[in-house]
């Protein structure tokens, strides 16, 4: 039998919304050092039973996005978290991040627009 428009859309949604589900607990798995590193897409996508292409074209046709946008805005928004909220220094949530303290440095800076100093200091609680 052929699956509807409809049915193709609702399924469509349902991978982006489990993708987006396990990015955050695999980001908060990283976290609190149950993993010792990112997974890469197309391991993602092997977890969620879909080939690397299908994952990236579903959650690109359902956002307008390409699903390594959402993760690394999803680590931005762990990163802005630790720094607004604990008293770990940079190089600290770099290294709970996997990330050398320099690229981690240069990586906060191109999407938040400030060094995670910078960051800190305008948004320490």
């Amino acid at each position: 039998m052929e699956k509807t428009k409809q049915d193709r859309l609702k399924r469509s949604a349902e991978i982006t919304e489990s993708y987006f589900l396990f990015l955050d607990k695999h980001i908060t798995d990283v976290i609190s050092g149950d993993i010792d590193h990112f997974m890469e897409i197309n391991q993602i996508a092997s977890k969620l039973f879909l080939s690397h292409k299908h994952l990236t074209a579903t959650v690109q046709n359902e956002t307008g996005n390409h699903p390594c946008y959402f993760y690394d805005i999803k680590i931005i928004e762990a990163a802005k978290k630790m720094l607004s909220d604990t008293n770990k220094s940079v190089s600290e949530i770099a290294r709970i991040l996997t990330y050398d303290p320099s690229n981690f440095s240069k990586f906060f800076k191109k999407f938040v627009g400030q060094t995670p100093g910078q960051f800190r200091k305008e948004n320490k609680k």
